[in-house]
């Protein structure tokens, strides 16, 4: 997520307390003549943002398997560690890049940061996830943006809670939103993205100029949107937030109900599914790998069933292969999103500029 990485569940999580996986990483070097002499490399390095995570067994039964040790070299958010690689094309980091997802796809494929490689499993995955026919990058998971609201203040109000985004406009809604700055947020810049794919490159400024006068505020990032202002979570309750729609994720509900204290019967927060923007993130093996091999290896694994099964838990994403199971508490607890908005990564990278300061100017200035 191209500033949170559209995983905010592990940002949801910190906040309530729960650690993350630490990073680790070394350095790499251009390969030389000589290199094909050396020894077989038994390290293969992931280049990631901060929200990469799994779980210790998974990995060790990776590297146990496969005879290689992974290094993880967590980079800030999904676009800073996209342009340090950008900044070292042909020379990485490391050898796997996890992070891009479609709203800065085009960017990366444009400075050819990466290899093409077909993973092994790749036919598991489900065919629209398949953005690039060239493989250079493979999809290893997927989540939506979308309006959250908070059950108990619209139980309260006996208004029924907003499903779409012509509902945000309505009169019932004045002054419940907060959203994050499309120009410092992922999810902002998602949300964004979904007035587009809704209303068309001609629609989408009347409907944020009547979503501003229905008095929509914008705060700097999720975190705030979320954890402060927002009053269905638990850290908006501590912080006396007063906003009853925030944009977040549509798997914020499990997360609230995974690390509740105690832990309730029921999401607190619901999902507003006609507001939703789909994310897709993937991996790529880096061009001048060191270990083009483990790479491969890695990004096999990115896409094997163990992980897939793992990630809902410990990114709060979705899996993008067909026989991959979710959770129980994502079942029980999250939604099916059938109809998320979509922009093509083309289309996202020859406007996004312009979109984002054309709504500063009209939405925050």
């Amino acid at each position: 997520m191209s500033t949170t990485k559209k995983i905010a569940g592990v940002a949801l999580a910190a906040a309530l307390g729960v650690t993350t996986l630490s990073a680790c990483g070394g350095e790499s070097k251009d390969k030389t003549a000589g290199a094909s002499d050396a020894p077989k490399s038994t390290t293969v390095t992931l280049v990631s943002h901060d929200s990469f995570n799994v779980t210790d067994s998974v990995l060790k039964e990776f590297e146990q398997q496969s005879g290689y040790t992974v290094k993880v070299l967590k980079s800030g958010d999904a676009g800073a560690a996209l342009n340090q690689e950008i900044l070292t094309k042909g020379s990485p980091r490391g050898d796997v890049f996890f992070g891009v997802d479609n709203t800065l796809l085009s960017r990366a494929l444009d400075n050819g940061i990466f290899t093409p490689y077909e993973a092994k499993g790749l036919a598991d995955v489900k065919p629209e996830y398949v953005l690039d026919k060239e493989h250079r990058v493979t999809p290893i998971d997927s989540g939506d943006i979308c309006v959250n609201y908070d059950k108990a203040y619209f139980a309260e109000k006996k208004i029924a809670p907003p499903q779409t985004l012509d509902d945000l406009i309505k009169p019932e809604y004045k002054n419940l939103l907060v959203t994050e700055n499309a120009a410092t947020s992922s999810p902002g810049l998602g949300f964004l993205l979904a007035s587009v794919g809704k209303y068309g490159e001609d629609g989408w400024k009347d409907y944020w100029s009547k979503l501003k006068a229905n008095g929509v505020e914008v705060v700097d990032g999720w975190e705030q949107a979320y954890n402060e202002r927002f009053s269905g979570s638990a850290g908006g309750k501590k912080a006396k937030g007063d906003r009853p729609l925030v944009v977040s994720y549509a798997s914020s509900p499990p997360v609230e109900v995974l690390y509740g204290e105690p832990q309730p019967a029921e999401a607190p927060t619901g999902v507003s599914t006609g507001t939703c923007f789909r994310q897709i993130e993937f991996a790529g093996l880096l061009k001048g790998a060191k270990n083009e091999e483990g790479g491969k290896a890695l990004v096999d694994f990115l896409v094997s069933k163990k992980f897939q099964e793992d990630m809902p838990l410990q990114m709060f994403v979705n899996p993008v292969t067909k026989d991959a199971a979710l959770p129980e508490l994502f079942t029980k607890h999250g939604v099916v999103v059938e109809k998320p908005e979509n922009v093509a990564p083309e289309t996202i990278a020859k406007n996004r500029e312009q979109w984002v300061k054309a709504w500063t100017a009209l939405v925050v200035k």
